[in-house]
């Protein structure tokens, strides 16, 4: 069986949906098998690996709240290697649905063993929140991949992260660990790019990436044309920085601890 990896962050806008697609794509064109989990009910990983939301198509929804099997919700996509198991609106009610459900924390843990022996990579690209479906995401995966934008505020809302990852460790999952934490949206024209990430390497020496993902028109452009940037811009800056990370992430392995802290 792979590593099952969730890439999290509560605060919205700071790559998470970006490193997701576009390193399972460079991971897939390694030859790696990679299944995109996407379990954010505004769909942008499907959208981004060039899947189009249908109205009432199946979805990772039906696996979370009727039980359907996730091998049943598989679509391939253009990157040969890559499979998603996509997102749906309806996947909005989901945590309304589910409240009065037994052990709704671990139905996506229930459900992905017999899917994920057939990956190498699976990864599970969490909502903009601490909410069910993340603690789903947390519960179920090996370890989290943490994108972190270098912009002010950026350390206020990891602190709060990996408290719920410790929650979740000690309640639901003990064998959670932390991937590392990608620096993503580095201006280097300015020196406040260069002051936080110098502060999240002070806070976190041995769980930060070595690679940085740059602020990138070309990233940003990409997933309207439902390609991941190996695809859409394969010489743009972006691409080689997102080649690099999929290569050290390969290279690193699944757990990763952050110091004392997870």
């Amino acid at each position: 069986m792979g590593q099952t990896i969730a890439c999290a962050n509560q605060k919205g806008g700071v790559g998470k949906t970006t490193t997701v697609v576009n390193v399972a794509a460079y991971l897939a064109g390694d030859g790696a098998r990679v299944l995109v989990i996407d379990l954010d009910p505004q769909g942008n990983a499907t959208s981004g690996l060039g899947v189009e939301r249908q109205a009432g198509g199946r979805s990772i929804y039906d696996a979370l709240v009727d039980g359907v099997p996730l091998q049943d919700l598989v679509t391939r996509t253009d990157v040969a290697g890559l499979d998603l198991i996509a997102s749906s609106i309806a996947l909005a009610g989901a945590e309304v649905e589910l409240a009065a459900v037994s052990q709704r924390e671990r139905r996506l843990a229930r459900l992905l063993p017999p899917i994920a022996q057939a990956y190498d990579y699976v990864f599970v690209d969490c909502p903009p929140s601490l909410g069910l479906l993340t603690v789903n995401a947390l519960t179920a995966a090996d370890a989290v991949l943490v994108p972190l934008q270098c912009e002010y505020y950026a350390l206020e809302g990891l602190s709060q992260l990996i408290a719920t990852i410790h929650l979740v460790r000690d309640h639901l999952n003990p064998a959670l660990a932390v991937n590392g934490v990608v620096l993503t949206m580095f201006d280097a024209r300015t020196n406040l790019s260069a002051e936080v990430a110098s502060e999240v390497r002070r806070h976190l020496p041995d769980a930060v990436y070595d690679t940085v993902v740059p602020r990138s028109v070309r990233l940003a452009e990409a997933p309207s044309y439902g390609q991941p940037i190996a695809q859409y811009a394969p010489e743009s800056r972006g691409a080689a920085a997102y080649r690099a990370l999929a290569t050290e992430l390969h290279g690193r392995g699944a757990r990763r601890a952050i110091g004392g802290a997870a």
